[in-house]
Parts: C-alpha cells; structure tokens; sequence
C-alpha cells in the first residue's frame, strides 16, 4: 500500500517551512516512526517521521523547497521491500570520485553547503552548532566573518585599501524576529521604566544554600527562578501588566506563563513556563535548564514557544549594563536583567559597596499606565532585596 509523508499541521503563526535535507534516499527501507527530513520555520526545526514501515519509493519536495502544512512530500510502500524497491528504481548516474582533499565529512545544511561554496569555507575544519554536530549556514556566516577562518586553501590577502562585502539571506527565524520586534514597535506604544536592585540578599541566599539544593533537587540554583517568582508575585498585584491588547479588548489572563529569552545556535527563542505561580524554585531551574539544552540541540518545540503573559530576558549574561527591551507581542510588558556590578550605594547614611543590578520594564502605554509600571517593577524589586515576601506573599 502506497502512504504519503506529508508536512505535519502547522501552528496558526506559521504558514510555511523550508526542507533542509532528506536522511533517506529512493529505494531505502525506512522504519515506523523513523525521522525522515527536518522542516525550518521561522520558530523551530521540525522533524517529520515515517508513518509506517516500508520503502521510500518517491520524493516528491527536494531539499531547500519551500512547503506548506499537509503538503505531500514523500511516498511510503508498505509492502515493498528495499531491495525489491532498490531495482525498480532507475539507478542514478554515479558521482563523480572526488579527490580525498576535497571529500566531506562533515554534514552540513543544504543552506550551509551553498553559502561555503560561495564563500570558499570548508565545512569540514568547522564545528557544527547544529543537532548531531551538522554544520548550519551560521558557522559558515562565522567562519567567513574571520579572517583566521580554517579552510583547505589558505586565503588570498586582502589588498590594502580594500572595503569588502558579504551578502547572506537570513534564516528564517532571523527574518520572523526581525518582522515581530518591528511589528512590536509600529504597532504598541512602548516605554521604559528603570529601578536598581541589591542583589545581595539573593546572592548570600543563593550561596547559603546552592549545595543542599542540588543535592536535594538534583538541578543548580540560579537567579532567573528568583526573578520569575517575584515577577509572578508583582504580576498579581498589577495585572494588567500580564494583560494583552485584543482589538478594543483588554484581556486579562488568570494565569501566569512567563517566557524566558533564550540564546540558541539559530537565534533567540522565548519558550515558556505555564503556570510559573504553580511552580517551585527547583522546577523552574530545571525547566530552564531543559529548554537551555533543547535550544543548543534545535529540539525546541512549537508548543514550547506557544502563549505567554509576560517574558524576562538576562542581557547581563552578556555583559549589558543597560537596555530598553522590546515587548514580544501579544503580551504587554517585558523585564530586562542586566549584569551585577559592585557599586557604591548610601544605605542609612552611610556608603556601602553593594552588587547592584539594573532593571527595565517595557510597557504597552496603551493600557498600562506609568503607574502600574513602576509600582510593578519596585514590587519586583521589593522581593529579591527581601526574599523572605515570597514566602510571605507580601
């Protein structure tokens, strides 16, 4: 019996996806369940599996097209088997040998393969940041953006003078962030509030008991849980700064998910903890950690990204001192963390050298007032300079 592999049902944001390469060819057998090609959408990498066991008779979509949910992009027989297959199939005109210096080991994206082509990369001295260590068209982006970039043949010199070039598509995650956060400015009406916070209370807290935590809970104890309890915490005292904007509508959600910016090899993705009132310390750290390595490892599901009230970013993890970021629509607000600096502070007349923290929160003006915004993020503040108000819920 003939079964078609087709594009799995998409999210209603995203309409399309680009194949990147089949890992099976006519004429194999393939497995039930066994993945058959990656699909790249402007979110994540999705796999397609085989829906039973058979051959692969027919490819139907070739790598780098362009499809659509429900698309056919292959055909199954169930009841051939390879070798049987294998004959049927016309056999494709043999690969030219090519010379040992020049053979790929690394596997590489098909967009990844182009732009090293053009660029005169070889994949092959490359890392690949991509799942199973596949080189993604970013590491050669890198590795041509290096003067040092490791390749077969060393690069010409660049003349004196010279003002060079590089033209690359963006991937489409790349181009949907930038189409969102532009989307986000045009279309809310944006300001910033800032307050500082003494980290230490938190840090001494943190350093007291990070041992025990995770022996006792088998995960570390970061600062992002602190944040997103008194964030919670400062959301259900404000909640219109959980709220969205729908039309003429005010919506105001009686839960609490809260999206954590996270850096990953194809861009950044914003997946989110559901019900982060519900949850405690040690399960948000190990959610962050789940979705940390399922972004490094390009698993992160549509489901993942789906939703949220509110989100927080950490650009101190990169140093940032200071920066107004950008609302992540539908939602209404956004807190920015900023790197700890030791700093000379007054406290009851006296200086004192503290490690200080800088805060943002971005708002929608069209429903949140200044008010509500500062109030929300001193209750923010509030709570990591006393931890003990979480406990309290004060």
């Amino acid at each position: 019996m003939i079964i078609d592999v087709k594009v799995p049902m998409l999210s209603e944001s995203v309409s399309e996806g680009t194949l990147l390469e089949w890992k099976k060819k006519v004429g194999e057998a393939v497995a039930r369940d066994e993945i058959l090609i990656d699909i790249e959408t402007d979110k994540v990498v999705l796999e397609v599996p085989s829906p039973q066991a058979g051959v692969l008779v027919e490819i139907i979509a070739q790598n780098g097209e362009t499809v659509a949910a429900e698309q056919v992009l292959a055909r199954i027989d169930t009841a051939a088997t390879a070798t049987a297959s294998a004959e049927a199939t016309p056999a494709a005109a043999p690969a030219p040998e090519a010379a040992p210096a020049a053979a790929q080991t690394n596997a590489a994206m098909p967009a990844a393969a182009k732009l090293a082509a053009e660029t005169g990369v070889d994949v092959n001295a490359l890392q690949g940041s991509g799942r199973d260590g596949r080189v993604l068209k970013e590491d050669v982006q890198n590795a041509a953006a290096k003067p040092a970039a490791a390749s077969a043949a060393a690069p010409a010199p660049v003349p004196a003078g010279a003002r060079p070039e590089q033209r690359v598509p963006m991937s489409r995650l790349r181009a949907r962030v930038a189409e969102r956060l532009l989307a986000s400015q045009q279309e809310n009406a944006i300001l910033t509030t800032f307050n500082e916070v003494n980290m230490k209370p938190i840090m001494d807290l943190r350093a007291k008991y990070k041992e025990k935590f995770e022996k006792e809970h088998g995960t570390k104890l970061g600062f992002m849980s602190f944040f997103v309890k008194a964030a919670v915490a400062a959301l259900k005292k404000y909640p219109v700064v959980n709220a969205s904007v729908d039309g003429n509508d005010i919506v105001y959600h009686g839960y609490f998910d809260i999206g954590i910016a996270i850096g990953s090899p194809r861009g950044l993705v914003v997946p989110i903890l559901r019900d982060a009132d519900q949850m405690s310390i040690a399960d948000i750290e190990q959610a962050i950690v789940d979705y940390a390595k399922k972004a490094k490892d390009g698993k992160i599901a549509l489901e993942d990204l789906t939703g949220g009230t509110f989100s927080i970013t950490n650009g101190g993890t990169f140093g940032s001192m200071m920066s107004t970021p950008i609302i992540n629509p539908p939602q209404s607000a956004i807190l920015g963390m900023h790197a700890t600096k030791e700093r000379a502070v007054v406290e009851n007349g006296q200086v004192v050298v503290r490690p200080m923290m800088y805060l943002a929160l971005s708002y929608d003006h069209r429903i949140i007032d200044g008010r509500e915004a500062v109030l929300t993020l001193v209750a923010i503040k509030d709570a990591l300079e006393d931890p003990a108000r979480l406990l309290l819920d004060l």
